[in-house]
């Protein structure tokens, strides 16, 4: 029997390379376990911070190394220029975390090409990235949350007059403390909390640099929980997962620094709970029309019971020590048999 060709792809233009290579390297010691060796052929192929797309020798290099590719940097690329190889590929694996990686743009790309990819599609990338769009769904859904408003960077940088009653509605409509995040992006970059009308300011401010769609929620104490989401139509809930940390909040720092934080899994919660968790982190997984994989974040206010979804992650981290393998992991699934069951899933969807 012919092996399937599967295309890893890995890298990308976002502030999130680093993550996805080591996402990458994972990965492909998964497809290394004799019975995935025997069942696919893995290409990978790396894309560096230009854009540029690289053939497997030198992706080869990347994902032995660890390190990124030292580049000339704002050197215009032709996107077009594929490695021949690409051509081959029966189904892709795309592991890029970020803007231009798991936001629809690729998906966009994979879909022209109309070959079999992990993962969801254009609608459920786009919507599993872009924060404002995501709690539409969401809300459409009936999918509790915390209190939130849409902002953009034109009225963050509007004229002396318009910016101050921007802060008025956010003091009065969400109130303090609040978070302030840019909208498409991962990882907790660019997020603030404020605690007072200056660091609010100085937040929207800082997050109209990094995103022209800006969104302000209100803080909540509450433990953070996450659950793993598998499959296409049917899908399927992991364990429950708890993330704990030494900070104020769970920032890009503290998320990427080791003994920052950790996970515990199972979490210590009310069976009733956690059940409430899974059921919510499957509808908000069919809500955006994800498909493959997705982590689902959720805020569980102890003192009252409530569970409240913060957010959705199409494309999550992959390493061995990341929330979605070893959610599964303990739900039974080990990294090379979840790896064989995504490209399962991708070429059943393609079928369809």
């Amino acid at each position: 029997m012919d092996k399937i060709k599967v295309g890893l792809l890995f890298g990308g233009r976002s502030g999130e390379h680093e993550v996805s290579i080591n996402s990458a390297r994972s990965i492909l010691q998964a497809f290394n376990y004799p019975e995935n060796l025997d069942k696919y052929a893995v290409i990978p192929f790396y894309i560096d911070k230009n854009g540029c797309w690289h053939s497997a020798a030198t992706a080869r290099q990347i994902l032995t190394s660890g390190q990124p590719l030292a580049i000339e940097s704002n050197i215009k690329v032709n996107i077009w220029q594929f490695p021949p190889e690409v051509r081959e590929m029966e189904v892709w694996f795309p592991i890029l975390h970020g803007p231009n990686g798991e936001d629809g743009t690729l998906q966009g790309l994979l879909t022209l090409m109309r070959v079999a990819f992990v993962g969801s599609g254009v609608l459920g990338s786009c919507l599993g990235m872009d924060k404002i769009a995501m709690k539409t769904a969401f809300a459409a859904a009936g999918l509790p949350q915390v209190k939130y408003k849409a902002v953009t960077r034109s009225q963050v940088w509007s004229n002396a007059c318009i910016f101050p009653q921007l802060c008025d509605q956010i003091a009065e409509e969400i109130g303090y403390p609040c978070f302030i995040k840019p909208a498409n992006l991962g990882s907790s970059v660019g997020i603030s909390k404020a605690r007072n009308r200056q660091e609010l300011e100085a937040a929207l401010d800082s997050a109209a640099s990094y995103d022209r769609r800006i969104i302000v929620e209100a803080g909540v104490t509450a433990r953070e929980i996450e659950c793993a989401v598998l499959g296409n139509d049917n899908p399927q809930a992991s364990l429950v997962g708890e993330i704990t940390f030494d900070s104020d909040f769970y920032d890009y720092e503290t998320k990427y620094t080791d003994g920052r934080s950790s996970m515990v899994i199972p979490a210590n919660i009310p069976d009733k709970i956690a059940n409430q968790v899974r059921e919510m982190a499957v509808e908000a997984f069919k809500a955006v029309d994800a498909a493959g994989l997705s982590r689902v974040d959720f805020f569980y206010v102890e003192k009252t019971g409530e569970v409240l979804i913060n957010e959705i992650n199409t494309l999550p981290g992959f390493t061995n020590f990341s929330m979605y393998p070893q959610l599964w992991k303990a739900t039974g699934l080990e990294f090379d048999k979840l790896v064989d069951k995504l490209v399962q899933l991708a070429l059943e969807r393609q079928e369809k």
